[in-house]
């Protein structure tokens, strides 16, 4: 297997132990990441203590503030790009790769070198598929022979818990955007970067999410869910992440999944202030440029590189990002 530069972005925030499992495993890959870039949202557990004294090696981005799982994603795949690797291997602090699990994905792309993403099959704790990081498949396409022969099928978006980005598609396609905070980002970002390219699940590469719970994106998220409503009208509307057909496809599985959250929950009244606020907030704002959001964190989004953080408004005509500067 021909030998590929990859860097690791790991997005954390007040989940220290669960951290260093994450970081454990990514030591004890059996082909390494070049280089392992942790973002710490300005954790309060002693993240950033922990991570200097266990991990040296890492290239720890210390924020100010908690940006969320969208701004931490934004800082961390630029820095990444910093050093001009060949892909980008993102995942949340709670996300534990098995030991094979970025050598199985490599693999495959050399099989299937169109491949711009490549995701990681993620198992629960009990070994159980997790319904919350199931791939949307690539609708009304068919699994290739080479795509099956290589263990994987043709996916749509992805969640930001083990997916691999080719840098060449993240430097055209901008990257994630950062106001979104939390919930539709990677949703968002991945679409985006799949819109006119090829992506695959990788069934033989392998990691768990360590998340407290067993369930899927229908789960109450209490008052999240304003960020689930006004981050998905933005994207509906904001965004050209997808086609047509797509958004109304889309949209009416958001609307039945919804429902469903409002069917289970117990507190329906603080569902439907969420759901009032977002639609409100969706309708009549949009997601600010990154350079913007992140303007009083000195990152290197923000030092000389706003063109690339307004690069996420204009999909495909992005400047090359990273290209050129070190961090």
């Amino acid at each position: 297997m021909p030998a590929a530069s990859v860097v690791a972005v790991v997005v954390a925030y007040n989940r220290r132990e669960l951290l260093a499992e994450t970081l454990r495993g990514l030591r004890a890959q059996t082909v390494a990441p070049v280089r392992i870039v942790v973002v710490d949202n300005a954790s309060t557990d002693g993240t950033t203590a922990m991570v200097g004294t266990d991990f040296d090696e890492v290239e720890l981005v210390t924020l100010e503030r908690n940006t969320g799982g969208a701004g931490g994603f934004a800082v961390g795949i630029e820095r990444a790009l910093q050093f001009d690797p060949q892909w980008v291997w993102v995942m949340d602090d709670d996300t534990v790769p098995l030991p094979e699990a970025l050598s199985a994905m490599l693999e495959f792309s050399t099989k299937l070198p169109e491949a711009a993403v490549l995701a990681s099959r993620v198992l629960w704790t009990d070994s159980r598929e997790h319904p919350m990081n199931m791939p949307r498949r690539r609708p009304f396409t068919r699994v290739s022979a080479a795509a099956a022969a290589a263990g994987g099928y043709p996916i749509r978006s992805i969640s930001f818990v083990s997916a691999m980005f080719r840098t060449g598609a993240i430097r055209r396609s901008g990257l994630p955007i950062a106001d979104y905070f939390l919930w539709n980002d990677d949703f968002e970002f991945s679409t985006r970067v799949l819109r006119r390219r090829q992506g695959f699940l990788v069934t033989s590469s392998v990691v768990e999410h360590r998340t407290t719970t067993f369930g899927g994106t229908d789960a109450d998220p209490g008052a999240r869910f304003y960020l689930e409503v006004r981050n998905k009208v933005w994207l509906l509307t904001r965004s050209n992440s997808l086609g047509p057909l797509e958004r109304l496809l889309y949209g009416g599985s958001t609307l039945r999944r919804w429902a469903r959250t409002f069917a289970r929950s117990k507190n329906r009244g603080l569902l439907a202030d969420g759901l009032r606020r977002g639609l409100r907030d969706g309708i009549t704002g949009r997601p600010r440029p990154n350079a913007e959001v992140l303007a009083d964190l000195d990152t290197e989004l923000v030092r000389g590189q706003r063109e690339v953080a307004d690069a996420v408004d204009r999909p495909d005509r992005a400047p090359a990002a990273g290209r050129g500067r070190r961090g």
